[in-house]
């Protein structure tokens, strides 16, 4: 410290004796001395002005390119408090703990604690994610920003780095005053993207438009070195003079993503985004809390109630949830009703989920009946198959792109499916086709998305749960295209399998299909309740108990789809890495 010292001082000394020298110089030449120093300084000022003037340019450019768009909220302006986030109480409890750790910043550090800096929220769109973090923010009473990490991004490079280093700046000047400051990063993917993988921040003109470097300086601006930036520490440190050492002012970074597997590692190690949380869509309790909630803001009746509303939601987010309420309240405006109804909600969430009706009055009607037999086929698979699941409506009015459509609502959550119940779906997607074949005797094109969804059920039933007649997973192999053509014959004999099953399922309920397909065509579209009385007045008496769905496929391998799963598997144990890698 004592030669770094003296090296500050002898530096002052030889500009001390340089400026010296030309003095003298300048005494001793006299007047021509004089004017021609005065020359010279006319010229060295002329270029510096040119030269500032370029500068002032370009400062002004990136001044106003590095202005980010940050919105920044002061302490109980947003007024968003642990009351108004519902749906997920395991999450606030999560919440809780970080902002005790936020109000006792300084008891904490006595103890010998560092605060932490990284706060990573993952999960679906629309969970809540960036509202919590207002919630925490509020709650603990420190300022918060709100930024969203693509605005980062720019043409020029570094201006993407310049806009991150001012918002901590802010950031850790505010935290001086309030004690803490949080930063929100929505959509942090963006530029949070493993660098190996070819991510960091997307290119732009003239070098890129952040790359690497932009991830580089977030992480370097969540974890900066302990150092006084302060003018006065500045001048300080540029004499050689030590001060005490720097307090870190807390500025908790909380990001929010619906990718968190494509995070650069560096960004997840402790001291960034250590801490991770997953929000998740509310379950029935969760969705019943939301309801209540927002329904107690509007006016609505008797048949519009929270514990309803949440058996046709599953899997619904929150946003979700608030917006459909709103729709129901705009769908009863719009008939000038004073109270929203259930029918008002089932009318949003119809429109929500499939689009507006757009009835073809062009159709013929024989095309009509083509496609009333052709949902009553589905209607029909859906009420006699799907034990876990209710149909919720039946229409043969266009919908978006769609003419018409069956759509089912589970009964109650459910996170894993029996083999039976894998083969009933595969079912009720060729019920259309049997429809067509047995009533109609006729083959439509309507079945294209129906095919479609029946061989990826296949497929899924094969090749990776095993539950044909191998556990051959071509999850394994890492070439999906070669997998399925190896499992393509078995595939094929699966589908033809189920459909000789639901053909006769819908054989055995003719009436059933005749019933659905006439009240269509007068009606246009049904309910889940409607066809169950319809099935009631057929046979008197409810849904039996749906039959136990197997395959009865042989299943026979050829000599050249064993020769290509054998190429297959020998290219995944060649790739594999081995124990001792």
């Amino acid at each position: 410290m004592r030669k770094y010292r003296w090296i500050k001082w002898r530096k002052f000394l030889l500009w001390f004796a340089a400026l010296v020298i030309i003095g003298v110089l300048l005494w001793a030449g006299g007047p021509d001395a004089w004017a021609v120093a005065l020359g010279i300084g006319g010229l060295v000022l002329q270029l510096l002005f040119g030269i500032l003037f370029v500068i002032i340019q370009f400062v002004a450019l990136f001044w106003f390119l590095a202005r980010g768009r940050t919105y920044w909220i002061l302490p109980g302006e947003t007024g968003a408090t642990w009351e108004d986030y519902r749906g997920n109480p395991e999450i606030v409890e999560n919440a809780k703990r970080i902002v005790t750790l936020l109000k006792g910043v300084k008891e904490f550090k006595e103890m010998g604690g560092e605060a932490i800096r990284g706060f990573l929220l993952c999960g679906p769109p629309g969970t809540g994610k960036s509202y919590l973090a207002q919630v925490i923010a509020n709650e603990a009473e420190v300022p918060f920003a709100y930024a969203s990490a693509p605005s980062f991004q720019n043409m020029f490079f570094g201006v993407g780095n310049l806009k991150v280093m001012s918002l901590y700046k802010k950031a850790r000047k505010l935290a001086k005053v309030y004690g803490a400051c949080i930063i929100f990063i929505d959509e942090v993917d963006a530029i949070g993207m493993n660098r190996q993988a070819g991510g960091g921040g997307a290119a732009g003109m003239f070098g890129m438009g952040g790359g690497s470097g932009l991830l580089n300086e977030l992480l370097l601006q969540m974890d900066p070195p302990n150092l006084d930036n302060s003018r006065i520490g500045k001048l300080l440190r540029s004499l050689g003079l030590r001060r005490k050492k720097a307090e870190r002012p807390v500025v908790l970074t909380v990001a929010a993503t619906n990718l968190p597997d494509v995070l650069d590692p560096a960004l997840l190690r402790p001291g960034r985004f250590d801490r991770q949380l997953w929000v998740d869509v509310p379950d029935y309790d969760g969705r019943v809390d939301i309801f209540e909630y927002y329904l107690q803001k509007v006016k609505r009746d008797s048949t519009l109630t929270p514990h309803r509303a949440s058996l046709d939601t599953i899997g619904y987010s929150p946003a979700q949830i608030k917006h459909i309420v709103n729709e129901s309240v705009i769908i009863a405006h719009q008939r000038d009703a004073q109270l929203a109804s259930y029918e008002d909600f089932r009318a949003a969430m119809e429109t929500y989920e499939w689009g507006l009706k757009q009835p073809l009055r062009s159709m013929s009607e024989d095309e009509k009946r083509n496609v009333a037999y052709h949902e009553a086929g589905h209607a029909v698979a859906q009420y006699l198959l799907k034990p876990h699941e209710r149909v919720w409506k039946v229409t043969i009015i266009r919908r978006g792109g769609a003419l018409g459509l069956a759509a089912t609502k589970p009964t109650q959550e459910r996170y894993n499916r029996s083999d039976s119940e894998i083969l009933g779906e595969i079912q009720v997607c060729l019920a259309a086709r049997a429809v067509e074949e047995e009533f109609l005797n006729k083959k439509l094109n309507g079945v294209t998305s129906d095919f479609q969804q029946a061989t990826q059920l296949a497929g899924f039933y094969l090749g990776m749960v095993g539950m044909g007649n191998e556990l051959f997973s071509w999850l394994a192999t890492g070439n999906r295209t070669d997998a399925l053509k190896a499992l393509r014959p078995q595939i094929n004999e699966l589908l033809l399998d189920q459909m000789e099953q639901v053909k006769k399922l819908v054989n055995e309920h003719a009436d059933f299909v005749h019933a659905i397909a006439e009240e269509l065509l007068k009606r246009g579209d049904l309910t889940g309740e409607e066809i169950e009385e319809i099935y009631v007045q057929l046979y008197g008496h409810t849904r039996p108990e749906p039959p136990e769905v197997k395959s009865r496929a042989a299943f026979t391998v050829s000599k050249r789809e064993a020769a290509i799963r054998e190429d297959l598997m020998s290219d995944t144990s060649t790739h594999s890495p081995s124990e001792d890698e």
